[in-house]
C-alpha cells in the first residue's frame, strides 16, 4: 500500500476484497438486529447504519450486493 503525506490513499483491488470479506463475516456473526458507527473522514463526519431490517421507503434492490 502506498501513502502520502496526507496518510493512506484509496484502498486497492486486494485491500477492498479483504474489506468485502471481513465485513460480511462480521455481518454474520457480529451484528445482532443493527449498528450505528461513525468516522470522521477529510471530507467530513460519515455515518455507516447496518441492520437486518430494511429502512422505511427502501427495498432491497437499491442496494449492491457486496459478495
Amino acid at each position: 500500500m502506498t501513502t502520502n503525506a496526507d496518510g493512506p490513499g484509496p484502498l486497492n483491488d486486494q485491500e477492498f476484497a479483504q474489506f468485502r470479506e471481513l465485513l460480511c463475516r462480521y455481518l454474520a456473526h457480529e451484528l445482532d438486529q443493527w449498528e450505528l458507527l461513525r468516522t470522521d473522514t477529510p471530507y467530513g463526519t460519515a455515518y455507516l447504519h447496518m441492520t437486518r431490517a430494511l429502512p422505511p421507503g427502501t427495498t432491497k434492490e437499491m442496494y449492491r450486493p457486496i459478495q
